[in-house]
């Protein structure tokens, strides 16, 4: 079964930018290629009771289990060692992409204290779209009785798109809530 906002993409939006943008078929239209959700570990990647638990949650949030990433170098101002566990990734492809977002759009976010709205600076030169989430208890897919403590996550949404431009329309009318221009 094809999730909701997969469907929604195809039937409604990849025709609207098409024809908004003047593409000469729907394949040049900007699309959704993946979305890598990454949890950093700090002094506690040391700690194998800590990432469990972290790797729970994060499994819980993504439907995927985590890959642990390592340090690639030694830098003694932050306290790393190279080798040492540095966080935890889950790259998401398809239609658990789709759901990811769907859960992100309409139930996560409405969920942040003082919500009001994304930035529009998260774009990168290539389109595509990084912010950062403070609680990762917003997702309704965690116990929060059973949190040890409260983690940030980062949220990379991997576009194919022309410009800045063509991704943040894909975005706006899959309802991402993004500030106007005139808000801080």
């Amino acid at each position: 079964m094809t999730p909701r906002l997969k469907e929604l993409y195809l039937k409604e939006i990849q025709p609207s930018l098409k024809e908004k943008f003047g593409f000469k078929n729907l394949y040049m239209t900007p699309y959704l290629e993946k979305v890598v959700i990454n949890m950093g570990l700090g002094l506690d990647g040391n700690d194998s009771k800590i990432i469990k638990s972290c790797e729970e949650d994060l499994a819980n949030i993504a439907g995927q289990k985590p890959v642990l990433t390592k340090f690639k170098k030694s830098i003694s101002n932050f306290k790393t060692r190279k080798g040492t566990n540095a966080g935890l990734k889950v790259t998401l492809r398809k239609n658990k992409m789709y759901e990811f977002i769907d859960r992100l759009v309409n139930i996560a976010l409405p969920r942040i204290k003082d919500f009001r709205g994304l930035s529009s600076n998260g774009f990168d030169k290539f389109g595509n779209y990084t912010f950062g989430v403070k609680e990762h208890i917003i997702f309704p897919e965690v116990n929060f009785d059973k949190v040890d403590k409260i983690r940030g996550l980062d949220i990379t949404i991997v576009i194919n798109s022309k410009s800045i431009e063509h991704s943040r329309e894909l975005l706006t009318k899959l309802n991402f809530p993004f500030k106007n221009k005139g808000e801080n």
